[in-house]
């Protein structure tokens, strides 16, 4: 019966290959000797939830991204586990464990150690859905996914060869069902099945397809790519929430600039993610937004690969800040005074983002404070300074302000000034400030120091990035 199942699935449009041979035959054991996964990179609290589990009776496995990057001699962030017992028999096995998840239910078993709780996702075997009924959209798109299966079916509905692999801790085997080691070994990523049939199924896996080729530095196999440019509207059919999940991962993934390019590359950025397509082609009038961009994802990349923490609502005032200087020229232009301008600005740069893929309100929240922060480190004067430094979003205001004054938006000086002040003591401090105050009376400039522009409606002319933004 199964056979029959998984030959139905690859009926149409798949070319034989030993990739699907290896379903219908049983999986490739996989040896320690030749996959080489060092234990020392399993996680204690995976390894112990794959025991509990095999104790009881059940199978269990560590699966997924992890084996694949064990098996790259990567140390996997996080660990999912697959067994053939139900979330509720799951469950009763851990005390500290919950069962998340509608679509897709799933438990999280949760560890707590001295720097940070881990979690480790338990989810249980699923069947094939060729027959499945309401569970399937006229789409293809799967809506509920609760059919508890074998571990054959499992390891079929997975989505990436790379990413079908079983792996066993207390024998230290493998089990490769459609030819994953080979496929890492030629660097290819390969999608299981057909794969616009398994985009239909799931969109989001296009956006996984160009993440993890980012990330592994892969090829995409011609098959699983060619069908991403016809089927990428099929992204507007993804639940909000989900499809945020997933562009945060591919931001957040280490390699973001890389990826992002990938989504152009595959036709998936234009018109589908207005955040995307901004960020990829900057409203015209400008200069340099995709410098602000790139330099923005590439200290982003930089400090995730050096396992430091990153703020997701900085990252999204990076990557639609040439939108919002785009909205602030324009009601400058109408006339608004320069904080107004701005404010509206805001409202519309984050209004037309949310008509694709909506930003959660934390985030949103975040993203408002950096940029109203931004013309207020022109006002260098009396204790405003020193009021700026106890803001609580005061340090990624300031980073973003370096980045402005990196690719040329603003002077260098302004930049440096900050630093300056930030690092120096009480006494040097008032030094900087009365520097300001004098260069302002030595120059006669009316510059964002002076308090006679504080009512000053800024020149239509250039905008906000052509000669200083007026504080308030």
């Amino acid at each position: 019966m199964i056979k029959k199942l998984i030959h139905r699935i690859f009926r149409r449009g798949t070319r034989p290959s030993p990739v699907h041979s290896h379903a219908s035959s049983g999986p490739k054991r996989i040896a320690k000797k030749a996959h080489r996964i060092d234990p020392h990179l399993l996680s204690k609290n995976a390894v112990k939830v794959t025991h509990t589990l095999q104790q009881a009776g059940y199978q269990a496995y560590i699966v997924g991204g992890a084996v694949r990057d064990l098996a790259l001699g990567i140390g996997p962030k996080d660990f999912d586990v697959a067994t053939n017992a139900t979330p509720d028999q799951v469950q009763k096995l851990f005390r500290k464990s919950r069962l998340i998840g509608r679509r897709f239910q799933i438990v999280h078993v949760t560890f707590f150690g001295k720097e940070r709780p881990e979690i480790i996702e338990v989810s249980t075997f699923r069947a094939l859905l060729e027959n499945a009924g309401d569970h399937v959209a006229d789409s293809g798109r799967i809506l509920r996914d609760n059919v508890w299966g074998t571990q054959v079916e499992d390891a079929t509905r997975r989505d990436f060869t790379i990413n079908a692999m079983y792996y066993d801790p207390a024998t230290e085997t493998v089990l490769d069902y459609h030819g994953g080691m080979a496929d890492m070994q030629q660097r290819t990523l390969r999608m299981i099945g057909d794969p616009a049939k398994r985009y239909r199924e799931d969109p989001v896996r296009m956006l996984r397809a160009i993440r993890f080729a980012a990330k592994t530095g892969f090829t995409l196999a011609p098959e699983t790519r060619a069908p991403i440019a016809t089927l990428a509207k099929l992204i507007h059919d993804v639940p909000a929430a989900r499809l945020f999940d997933e562009i945060l991962k591919l931001l957040m993934s280490g390699y973001s600039w890389k990826a992002i390019q990938g989504l152009r590359e595959a036709g998936l950025h234009h018109g589908v993610l207005p955040l995307l397509d901004r960020a990829l082609d900057p409203p015209a009038g400008i200069a340099g937004g995709d410098a602000f961009i790139r330099l923005a994802l590439g200290n982003t990349d930089e400090r995730i690969q050096n396992g430091k923490g990153v703020s997701a609502g900085f990252l999204f005032a990076t990557l639609l800040w040439p939108d919002l200087l785009h909205n602030w020229q324009k009601h400058l232009a109408s006339g608004m005074a320069n904080v107004p301008a701005l404010h509206a600005a805001m409202d519309d740069t984050i209004g037309n983002q949310n008509k694709g893929m909506m930003i959660q309100r934390r985030f949103e929240a975040d993203m408002r404070e950096i940029w109203a922060m931004q013309p207020r480190f022109d006002k260098r004067i009396g204790r405003f300074p020193h009021r700026m430094l106890e803001l609580p979003r005061f340090r990624a205001g300031y980073d973003f302000m370096l980045l402005r004054c990196a690719t040329g938006e603003r002077p260098a000086s302004l930049g440096q000034w900050w630093t300056d002040f930030i690092e120096a003591d009480l006494a040097g401090r008032e030094q900087l400030l009365t520097a300001v105050k004098d260069e302002v009376v030595r120059t006669g400039s009316s510059g964002p120091a002076a308090k006679r522009r504080r009512r000053r409606k800024p020149k239509t002319a250039g905008g906000p990035t052509a000669g200083g933004l007026d504080a308030e």
